[in-house]
């Protein structure tokens, strides 16, 4: 029989049972982590359950508890979740660029609200941010915030009457800030503060696949606008200030993208300033620093650094000035980490079940797309697809092996997560609805069986 021409061949699928494995891989390792977790809980614990959640919670290995139910939200989430399937890889084909981005935000911000909408109106929503441990317990007492600022560290530690409440006092002050700027314009108290939490996270719909695009893969951050639409995670980002870290990271690698792509170097120096104050929310997102670097290296415009990295110096000396040194409140959260939870929290366990928090938010088409993209990570100059996947990637494993990260982990790498998800682009055109079914499965799943702390 005489060879075909290659040019005639139809479309190869090469590869299709290699995603399969790999995607069915990833909820083998949660039920592992699941299986192991229950199975040595009084060796990772000594039979102590979570100590800051319900005596319901475990975290094996999302901090949550097995309970099936259904609620307001599950109406529209699964509506949602059918339409983007049934039409999301054909309306990012067709639509026009700014409408694209226009519907993929309001269609994120409808699958976060809706799959909180599960729980509930104040369990899923008001109550995420209502709780002790959250920010929002600290902003009535907070009525000087150069003094706050200027004491900040001092209140770090526990075991001291004046203590910052967990959240606050695990993160820098940027984050409670936020909360507190929030409070003063009117948008005080937990509603306000979970609904601007989810319209900011939402901005990852928009940033990452314009990042995409920046970088002249408009066709790949086409095809990433479903996947990131129905991000699994969107059951942690809605409702968590991680979830409104993540959207800002987001849309301060897309300004460098932007600038450096069009050399407007405005931009760079807006988008490092944006960077600059994410790490104010948050010491792990010092770790974003690798995909900005790739979105410099894939642009090959170096200068964007020279204009990106003052910025984001800029916004460190504000608030070493106001009395906030980054350093010395780092090294005091992890004093205050190891003298509690991070102590008993075994690094045997979480260095690989972290993995398997992040298999439920990223979902399987992204572990499928990760095994297409892990071979070029290393290839002199990858798609911009591999380059962020990659960087985004190397972000997750520092996080890991630092043993700062251990549990929780499924919304504390949503600023990582909504990167890693892009690699669903590189899966073949032909098995995105049954890759994207699979994705709004797996948010449906957790969320109806599970009732999560977050």
């Amino acid at each position: 029989m005489p060879t075909v021409p290659t040019r005639h061949r139809p479309p190869a699928r090469t590869g299709a049972r290699a995603d399969l494995i790999a995607g069915t891989a990833a909820w083998v390792l949660v039920a592992v982590a699941l299986a192991v977790g229950m199975l040595t809980d009084a060796r990772l614990y000594g039979g102590a359950q979570f100590p800051n959640a319900s005596p319901r919670f475990g975290e094996y290995p999302v901090l949550a508890h097995l309970a099936p139910h259904l609620g307001p939200g599950t109406p529209l989430a699964v509506l949602l979740a059918v339409a983007v399937v049934a039409w999301g890889p054909t309306l990012a084909r067709r639509l026009r660029w700014r409408v694209l981005l226009a519907t993929a935000y309001l269609t994120s911000l409808a699958w976060i609200l809706a799959l909180a909408l599960v729980d509930g109106w104040r369990q899923g929503v008001v109550h995420r941010l209502a709780t002790r441990d959250e920010y929002l317990y600290e902003v009535p007492g907070i009525t000087d915030i150069p003094t706050m600022l200027r004491t900040f560290t001092t209140r770090i530690l526990s075991q001291q009457p004046d203590s910052w409440t967990t959240h606050v006092s695990g993160h820098p002050p940027g984050a409670t800030l936020t909360f507190v700027w929030l409070d003063r314009i009117g948008l005080g108290g937990p509603t306000a503060a979970a609904l601007v939490c989810v319209a900011v996270a939402a901005l990852v719909a928009v940033a990452v696949p314009v990042t995409v695009a920046a970088l002249g893969r408009a066709d790949l951050a086409r095809a990433a606008v479903p996947f990131v639409c129905l991000l699994p995670g969107a059951v942690w980002l809605g409702v968590s200030a991680d979830a409104m870290f993540a959207g800002v990271a987001a849309v301060g690698v897309m300004l460098v993208a932007l600038g450096a792509a069009r050399g407007v170097m405005p931009l760079c120096a807006a988008g490092g300033a944006v960077l600059g104050w994410s790490v104010f929310l948050s010491y792990g997102l010092v770790l974003m620093a690798p995909v900005a670097l790739a979105v410099v290296w894939v642009t090959r415009c170096w200068r964007a650094l020279a204009h990106a990295v003052p910025a984001a110096l800029a916004v460190a000396a504000v608030f070493a000035l106001a009395g906030f040194w980054w350093p010395e409140g780092y090294e005091l959260v992890v004093r205050r980490y190891y003298e509690g939870i991070g102590a008993v929290r075994p690094y045997w366990y979480w260095v690989w079940a972290n993995l398997a928090c992040l298999a439920l938010v990223v979902g399987p088409a992204a572990a499928a797309g990760l095994r297409r993209a892990a071979p070029r990570f290393l290839t002199p100059r990858p798609d911009p697809v591999v380059a962020l996947v990659a960087a985004a990637a190397l972000a997750v494993v520092a996080a890991d092996l630092s043993g700062l990260s251990k549990a929780e982990t499924e919304r504390i790498w949503l600023p990582f997560a909504v990167w890693l998800v892009v690699a669903a682009a590189l899966l073949p055109r032909a098995s995105w609805r049954w890759w994207l079914a699979a994705q709004a499965a797996t948010a449906l799943a957790v969320n109806h069986l599970l009732l999560t702390n977050w």
